[in-house]
This record gives structure tokens, C-alpha cells and sequence, in this order.
């Protein structure tokens, strides 16, 4: 498709389109509408059909854990994978009904005016080509992911086009960012920082979630193939490119590494077990290896050689054995693990109740006064001037504390309930919005997404029900039971 920027490609949408939001179209319970049915369809829209191979080769391009494959039958994960699936296969129908494309020329230009793949100030293929290595993403892969996150972005200015948004609706998105809040709060961390963690609490932890606490450690055989090993001349001739394919189509044959080393006359390094970080099982790190090349073949199969390509050099690689080894109670990261477990919990029960008594209105400022009191905390004065302009607080905590009314008491915490803050609002002072200024625009554009995503989930609820998905269940049990 990138034909001129050739076998490279991801990051334009990494930056912008991930900030548009795209809600997905995830389709539940289509149960068994489908019984028996092609053998290889797994999935019916319409007159549309996806093939049992199309689906597997999406399958392992978000590549599923060995645990979810191992609970694959138990959960209803497939079933959710397909349902998304089925979800963007219809925004592609309808895409395609609307005639909404990206044609090579504007796909190249895109990339090619992404200053993450910058040079000395130009589009430089080699800055490309190590993201892509990086990110373990083939070219038409990242390709095609512009695509249909330029196309959905397309649709979303379709949709929304020719809205005329009311004045206040700029105003109210401009205030949730900009204004002066005068609070009293408690740091609920003086608390927390004085849970006592008991053994026997750790102990009991540990010995019901072993399985928790196992790392993966793999043995692996490789070798690296060059001109001098497999063909007597230091050279990248013809020669030598034609053992490569030789060896990939024995590879295709089921031969396993040793096979293939032994027909070929190259000897091979061979590994004890090591974990990801290249550590073995008696603590000693195995440094005969670069990193990155260990990397790619620590995520290989069992049992199934690969050729490697890195920095323009050939490996053969196998992963030999795989083995999960349960980490000792006296590990350092198991006893933070736990410890910050059983902080997290406490932390939670704690929060939970002080929310439940302020959902009933049993807490008021008399009643926080109290609480500080109590637990020896200090009772303190803020002003708050703007996202950014405080000492105390981090943005997110602001952005909760700026949508808290005044004479409100809240419990603000982040999602690790690493910062936990009981706060009551005194008094706010709105900031005025230049109707004329850049933040007006900027804000315009913000109260204009927000109308676009409510615009989006009534298209989505109008496609629900304007296709009809059907699912093939007997091809879904046999997938499952492939994996």
C-alpha cells in the first residue's frame, strides 16, 4: 500500500486519533441464532461472511496470553473478542456505503508528515523502520490501522457536521477547567501510612494465590546463521538466501530445531530455564546473549523454531522448554505485592464507608471536623487557582475537585488509591471565557466532540438494529478448543 516508503510503518494516530474517542460497536448476547451452517463461516452479517481463517488471523494480531488461551473454554472471552469484531465489521459496511476512503497518497502523506519519524527535519525511512521493529508491528498492519482509525475519524466529522453549538455549552466546558476553588481538606494518607501489615496476613495471602506468584521461565536453543556457516563463504550471496528459504520450508515441514541443525552442520547454543529478564533459576544472569535478540525469542512457541531478522542478521531460534516456578514468600516482590494488597484493601474498606456516609448525608463538615480530630489528622486550607497551579494537588484530583458545588464534602482519590483526599468546598470563583480568545476555540472544539460522541452512540444504536449478526457456535467450540 506505502509502496514508496516500502517495508515500514505507526504513531500519527498514536498521538492524535487514540485522543478522538471511537466508541466501538460491541454486540452482546447474539447467543445461538446459528446452528450448523459452512464449516469455515464463523460469522454472518447480512450477506456478509467472515471466514474461520480472517477471524483466527485477527485473533493473533491481538495475541492472547497463554492464560487466556488455557481459560479460553471457561469464559465468554471469545464470544466478547467476536462481538467486537462483528462491530467493526459493520462500521466497515457502513463506511464503505458512505464512500468514505483514504486513498495511498493520503495514507503516505499522513505518515510521511509525522514528526516521529523525523530526521534532521524530514521524513527519514530508517526512523520508520526501527518504530516498527520496536513495536513488533508489520507495515500492512500499521497500515491498515491508519485506515480505519482515519476513516472512523471521517465518519465522526460526517456525523457532526453542520452542529451549532449554544454559547453555554462552550461556557460549561470552559469552567470545569477554569476556575478558583477555596476547600478544606484531610490527606487521608496519614492514615493509610500507618497500616500494620501482620504475617500471618501475608502468609495467608501467599499460600491461597501461589499461582500468582509463578514466573514463566523458558530454555532456549538458537544460533546465528551466516555466509561462512551455511554456505563456506563470507559472503550474502544467492547462495546463502537460498539456505535461508531452504530452512524456513523445513521449518514449514514440522522439523524442529535440532533437525535442522544437524542436516545444516551448525551447532547450537543451548540455555538453561530463564526468566524474562535473561535470570536464571539460581539467581545468575545468562549474559552471552543481546537483549533484544533474547526478547524476540523469549515470546516464540514451544517446540516451533523461527527465524529471526535483526539488524540485518539471521538467527534460527526455539523455545525447548517452558516451566512456571512459584516465587518464595521471602522474595522481596512478592512481600511488596502482598503488603500493597492488603494496604489497597484497607484503603478501600476505609473509603467505602466514609462515601456510604456521605451518599446518606451523615457527614458533614461538623461531622469532618470530627473525623480529623479523632484520627489525629490535620484539617487544611486550600485555594485552588487553576489545573495546574498547586503544590498539593495532581490534575486529576483538581479536575474532581473542580466538580465539586460548593458546600459539598467529597472523597477524591486516584485510581490506585495512592492518593486519598476528603475535601469540602467553601466557595468558587468562575473565570469569564473570551468569546474571542484561542481557549474559546479550543473549548468550542472540546463541547463539539462531546456532541459528536452523543451524535455517534444514537448511529450506533440505529445500526444495531439495522444489520442481522449471526454467529455459528459448532465453529466458535472448535476455535476454542484450537487454541
Amino acid at each position: 500500500m506505502l509502496t514508496s516508503i516500502g517495508k515500514f510503518s505507526k504513531s500519527f494516530f498514536i498521538k492524535v486519533l487514540v485522543g478522538i474517542i471511537i466508541l466501538p460497536f460491541v454486540f452482546w448476547g447474539m447467543g445461538d441464532v446459528f446452528r450448523g451452517g459452512n464449516q469455515n463461516i464463523v460469522l454472518t452479517i447480512d450477506s456478509e461472511k467472515v471466514t474461520t481463517q480472517e477471524f483466527l488471523n485477527y485473533l493473533s494480531r491481538i495475541n492472547l496470553s497463554d492464560e487466556d488461551k488455557k481459560n479460553i473454554n471457561e469464559s465468554n472471552l471469545l464470544e466478547r473478542i467476536l462481538s467486537d469484531y462483528a462491530g467493526k465489521k459493520i462500521i466497515e459496511l457502513e463506511l464503505n456505503k458512505m464512500n468514505i476512503n483514504l486513498t495511498d497518497k493520503s495514507l503516505k502523506n499522513l505518515i510521511t508528515s509525522d514528526k516521529t519519524f523525523f530526521k534532521d527535519g524530514k521524513f527519514s525511512r530508517t526512523e520508520y523502520e526501527k518504530f516498527l521493529l520496536k513495536s513488533s508491528l508489520s507495515a500492512p498492519m500499521f497500515e491498515q490501522n491508519i485506515v480505519e482509525q482515519e476513516k472512523k475519524r471521517q465518519l465522526l466529522d460526517y456525523l457532526s457536521s453542520g452542529v451549532n453549538l449554544p454559547v453555554f455549552l462552550v461556557e460549561n466546558e470552559f469552567k470545569k477547567e477554569n476556575q478558583v476553588k477555596y476547600i478544606k481538606y484531610i490527606d487521608l494518607d496519614e492514615i493509610y501510612k500507618a497500616i500494620k501489615i501482620n504475617q500471618s496476613d501475608v502468609e495467608k495471602i501467599y499460600n491461597e494465590n501461589k499461582n500468582i506468584f509463578s514466573e514463566k521461565f523458558k530454555g532456549i536453543k538458537y544460533v546465528e546463521l551466516t555466509p561462512i556457516s551455511l554456505t563456506g563463504i563470507n559472503e550474502e550471496g544467492k547462495k546463502f538466501f537460498n539456505r535461508i528459504d531452504s530452512i524456513e520450508n523445513d521449518i514449514l515441514d514440522g522439523k524442529n530445531i535440532k533437525n535442522i541443525s544437524e542436516e545444516n552442520n551448525i551447532e547450537l547454543t543451548e540455555t538453561k530455564v530463564l526468566n524474562k529478564n535473561k535470570i536464571g533459576e539460581n539467581g545468575q544472569e545468562f549474559k552471552d546473549i543481546d537483549r533484544e535478540l533474547f526478547n524476540r525469542i523469549f515470546e516464540n512457541k514451544i517446540n516451533t523454531p523461527e527465524i529471526i531478522n535483526l539488524s540485518n542478521k539471521y538467527y534460527l531460534a526455539e523455545i525447548s522448554i517452558v516451566k512456571d516456578v512459584v516465587k518464595n514468600i521471602k522474595d522481596s516482590k512478592v512481600q511488596k505485592a502482598i503488603e500493597s494488597e492488603i494496604r489497597f484493601s484497607k484503603k478501600l474498606e476505609v473509603n467505602t464507608e466514609i462515601v456510604k456516609k456521605i451518599a446518606e448525608k451523615k457527614f458533614s463538615l461538623s461531622e469532618m471536623e470530627n473525623y480529623a480530630k479523632k484520627n489525629e489528622l490535620v484539617l487544611m486550607d486550600a485555594k485552588i487557582n487553576s489545573l495546574k497551579d498547586n503544590e498539593v494537588f495532581q490534575k486529576g484530583i483538581i479536575k474532581r475537585i473542580f466538580s465539586t458545588e460548593n458546600n459539598e464534602i467529597n472523597l477524591i482519590t486516584d485510581t490506585m488509591l495512592t492518593k486519598n483526599y476528603l475535601i469540602y468546598v467553601e466557595k468558587t470563583d468562575y473565570i469569564k471565557l473570551d468569546k474571542s480568545s484561542d481557549k474559546y476555540k479550543k473549548y468550542e472544539a472540546i463541547a463539539k466532540l462531546n456532541i459528536s460522541k452523543d451524535i455517534y452512540q444514537n448511529f450506533d444504536k440505529g445500526i444495531n438494529n439495522k444489520y442481522n449478526v449471526e454467529l455459528n457456535d459448532r465453529v466458535i467450540d472448535r476455535i476454542k478448543n484450537s487454541l
